[in-house]
């Protein structure tokens, strides 16, 4: 079956996706369902069935306006999760997204919302996720290569960027290179 092949992607991109997903309120989820089946009505049972010809039509407008408010339902309740976690204002952005028509707002919102933030394990300042060395006590937060100084990924044995052998820099122990 499609749905039960395990996915070829790294399994760290993988849990970032379940996360996101897990963003979505359940009140958020059961709206969207609420959504659907009350557009499904709309169409199918209070609109006028004088003309048999135009069933497909209200089938298929049914289908789409449905799919698109739900959907509309989701991501708003995902941006009232989201905005959370990202220290934003919560009732300011909410509005944007609901008021703005078209969806306008979550793009908005997208392109606006700030950095995940997190913890120096050495100083506790606020660092952004892509801060390789804390502004604060310089505790290197995340591997480096010793020649170009560019991030590496834990696991690599060389630099990506220069080929520099990343076994001869003095890597803290927490950020060494695993070998075999």
């Amino acid at each position: 079956m499609p749905w039960s092949h395990k996915s070829e992607r790294a399994p760290e991109a993988a849990a970032t996706d379940e996360d996101q997903l897990s963003l979505i309120p359940a009140w958020s989820v059961i709206l969207a369902v609420a959504v659907f089946i009350a557009i499904q009505y709309l169409f199918q049972v209070v609109m006028p069935h004088h003309r048999h010809e135009m069933i497909p039509m209200r089938i298929l407008m049914g289908y789409s306006w449905g799919t698109a408010l739900a959907t509309y339902v989701l991501l708003v309740g995902y941006v009232s999760r989201d905005v959370k976690r990202r220290n934003m204002s919560a009732g300011l952005w909410m509005l944007v997204v609901i008021v703005m028509p078209g969806g306008i707002g979550a793009v908005v919102y997208f392109l606006l919302r700030q950095p995940i933030l997190s913890r120096c394990p050495h100083c506790s300042t606020e660092i952004t996720s892509g801060i390789h060395f804390c502004p604060q006590c310089q505790f290197q937060v995340a591997p480096v290569c010793g020649r170009c100084f560019r991030g590496v990924q834990i696991t690599d044995v060389y630099c990506t960027q220069c080929g520099h052998d990343l076994a001869e820099d003095q890597a803290p122990a927490r950020l060494r290179v695993y070998s075999d």
